[in-house]
């Protein structure tokens, strides 16, 4: 059978499997792993041991070799006390929380997940993965004194709500011979934020009857002086202030940076649906670098601002990011 016939194959069967596994739908948490919905199996080296041990036990009874027999017996017990010993590890474990800060379409998101168990039990080396939707690089969760976290990074392609996908905790730890896993659905959609426009025009000039200003060493105005901090330029000494008091002492200048800015949806007018929103995020990260206060206009929707800061930057890009995709 070729190899990409195979994959599909395999692909099939794994989806099948998952519609009989719990979760079998996105769950709020905290959500506790318990005995119903922890699965173990043999690992390929568990395999290798299991035919190994059966083929020692069927040589000592053929040849009543007592001691081999013993043996025999003794690594069949270690191996199915590592199969207890795996499930254990995941049982009665909680995950508490899963988390992420916004980023922009195409740029992974980090999924924090937060978990916690009953003190007085070692797990550590615990792998978390996706169910293979998109094929993340694993992490390792340890848990200290009760409670452990884990990130994981999932790509991004398009922005809005982001579904957090069937998260998969598994263990192969005492000894690798078997594989204890369990999912959780974090039922947690998390915020895409679009992608700024890489390249395009300034921003537009304000519209606002409040002038701004800001500390700027560039600046025109003197603003204040203030005590010689180390990498002050000398051209803002002030000489004879600094004589005087026997101290270096520095002028403060400030620069006007206009009224406030107004980012309106149609002042994007000419460009792609996804076009406008992209160039509105691109100015909304621009104005925030530059410390402006700047108001959001959407269609259909109440402004956002004016304002500045992280709390204003956040509004206005999930109002861009929730803007209907059409």
């Amino acid at each position: 059978m070729p190899v990409a016939a195979a994959r599909r194959l395999y692909l099939r069967a794994h989806a099948i499997a998952m519609l009989f596994t719990r979760p079998r739908d996105p769950e709020p948490l905290p959500a506790r792993l318990d005995r119903r919905r922890i699965y173990v199996l043999p690992t390929r080296f568990g395999l290798f041991y299991a035919v190994a041990l059966v083929t020692m036990l069927v040589g000592a009874l053929n040849y009543n070799n007592n001691p081999a027999l013993l043996l025999g017996l003794l690594l069949a017990g270690a191996g199915l006390a590592s199969l207890l010993a795996a499930q254990m590890q995941l049982s009665d474990l909680q995950l508490v929380a899963a988390d992420a800060e916004p980023v922009a379409a195409g740029t992974p998101l980090e999924l924090r997940l937060h978990a916690r168990a009953e003190p007085g039990r070692l797990r550590r080396g615990m792998r978390l993965d996706d169910d293979g939707t998109f094929d993340a690089e694993p992490s390792v969760l340890n848990l200290d004194k009760g409670a452990g976290d884990a990130q994981l990074l999932l790509p991004t392609e398009q922005r809005g709500w982001f579904d957090v996908p069937k998260l998969r905790l598994s263990t192969t730890r005492p000894l690798g011979l078997a594989r204890a896993w369990a999912y959780v659905w974090p039922e947690t959609p998390l915020l895409v934020y679009p992608a700024p426009e890489p390249h395009g025009p300034p921003l537009p000039g304000g519209r606002g009857e409040s002038a701004q200003a800001r500390l700027h060493p560039a600046g025109d105005d003197v603003h204040h002086l203030r005590s010689y901090r180390a990498g002050d330029a000398p051209r803002t000494i002030a000489w004879k202030t600094s004589a005087r008091r026997d101290a270096l002492i520095v002028r403060e200048f400030e620069q006007p940076l206009g009224s406030e800015i107004v980012l309106d949806w149609h002042a994007t007018s000419g460009l792609p649906y996804e076009g406008r929103i992209s160039r509105l995020a691109r100015w909304v990260d621009e104005a925030e670098r530059e410390g402006r206060r700047y108001r959001l206009q959407l269609p259909g929707q109440p402004a956002v601002g004016p304002d500045r800061g992280p709390v204003h930057r956040h509004a206005c890009l999930r109002a861009l990011a929730l803007m209907p995709h059409v």
